[in-house]
């Protein structure tokens, strides 16, 4: 299992952490995901493409690096 963690710019509040925590986990091959405001760290086997794309499809104008 491999861990990766992504930076996270504007995300402002619960709710917008609890969707990004969503669409993480529903992704194929995370086996965790610990979501914050400034970043997640993610267990699993998933390319970190896919978990950036996630995020960016959520449309809330949050920076994932």
């Amino acid at each position: 299992m491999a861990q990766q963690s992504l930076t996270f710019q504007g995300v402002k509040n619960a709710d917008q952490v609890n969707k990004i925590t969503t669409a993480l986990m529903m992704l194929e091959g995370v086996d965790s995901a610990e979501v914050g405001r400034h970043g997640a760290d993610v267990d699993g086997r998933v390319k970190r493409e896919a978990l950036i794309n996630a995020v960016e499809k959520l449309k809330l104008g949050v920076k994932v690096s």
